[in-house]
């Protein structure tokens, strides 16, 4: 349809220059109240939790850096997280950790530590190949999160956009991935395109965001996410697969909330240089958005990253997802 317009985190708008001509199905409800409701209900269930605390009380927690190098914190337990004990140690270690080991669990930096525990700190170039794994493998699931959230408020209100889910972590195929469906008749994204969300994403990423998680259970989640008949469908079977049977884990960074089971990275300001590559259509109403990135403390040359966009512009072969809601 003529006139729409393509807006770069609800501050300005430029016009999404294939979307001349290309019919809308239905309207939407304002993705501001939308997300604005789910806040609240994120914000009154984070409170809750936080006030069934009684008392603190305080565990050990014995960092293992460098060198077989050992420091014993006291901090509060089921409120002091690794971003708290990294305050405890040092600045460069504060700035460049990515997630955390607890007692050999990946963690996330802001994820509440509930016992005694032993800590370790990865930064994005471990040396132990199975820790370089797992950070990438956060990072990456990160930037489809961080996708998600530029794609669902990038459109003006006349564009239906539902974010359906994104596909397990894989950085061997090339592009980080979010399937998105959206009420357009017959859109052919252009380069320009595929630049505005690339600016918006940027953009959003240096606002250093940190990544707020909170488990909660399967009604509050579907409460969260009544608007969204996909995420609906799926969270009584993420319930199904928790420890209790009933929880769900979502994630808020700035004002996004979305379900993954993480651990994902600290910060959004860990995001350096990214493209978005490809936007493929799956069949008359499903789109499969394709980024990539590098992490901000990694730089390569212009050429070195041509070759990255080249192999993310093919269709990653993640499954498609069905669509059983209309």
């Amino acid at each position: 349809m003529a006139g729409t317009r393509f807006q770069l985190l609800s501050t300005f708008s430029r016009q999404f220059s294939s979307l001349n001509n290309v019919t809308t199905v239905q309207p939407k409800i304002r993705i501001d109240e939308i997300r604005g409701r789910r806040l609240s209900i994120f914000d009154k269930e984070h409170k809750r939790q936080q006030d069934l605390i009684p008392r603190l009380e305080k565990i050990e927690v014995t960092y293992e850096g460098l060198n077989d190098e050992k420091t014993t914190l006291v901090m509060n337990k089921g409120v002091s997280t690794p971003y708290n004990c990294a305050q405890h140690i040092n600045e460069q270690l504060l700035k460049r950790s990515v997630v955390a080991e607890v007692n050999g669990e990946i963690w996330d930096m802001h994820r509440a530590i509930p016992a005694d525990c032993t800590l370790k700190l990865l930064h994005m170039k471990p040396e132990d190949p199975h820790q370089a794994t797992l950070v990438n493998k956060a990072f990456w699931r990160s930037c489809s999160f961080l996708l998600g959230a530029i794609v669902e408020s990038a459109f003006q209100d006349e564009i239906s956009v539902c974010l359906h889910s994104f596909p397990p972590a894989n950085v061997r195929s090339g592009s980080f991935v979010y399937d998105v469906q959206l009420n357009l008749n017959d859109w052919v994204p252009s380069q320009n395109d595929l630049r505005q969300i690339a600016a918006s994403f940027q953009k959003f990423v240096r606002q250093d965001h940190i990544f707020q998680r909170l488990d909660v259970d399967s009604s509050v989640a579907l409460k969260m996410f009544e608007d969204n008949a996909f995420k609906a469908e799926q969270i009584p079977h993420i319930a199904t697969k928790s420890s209790t049977g009933r929880s769900v884990t979502v994630y808020r960074v700035g004002d996004h909330i979305d379900i993954s089971r993480g651990p994902m990275i600290a910060s959004s300001s860990l995001v350096g240089r990214c493209s978005i590559a490809a936007i493929h259509k799956l069949n008359s109403k499903l789109y499969r958005f394709q980024g990539v990135a590098l992490p901000s403390e990694i730089h390569i040359n212009h050429f070195a990253f041509s070759v990255l966009e080249s192999r993310a512009r093919k269709l990653n072969p993640a499954r498609t997802p069905e669509l059983k809601s209309n």
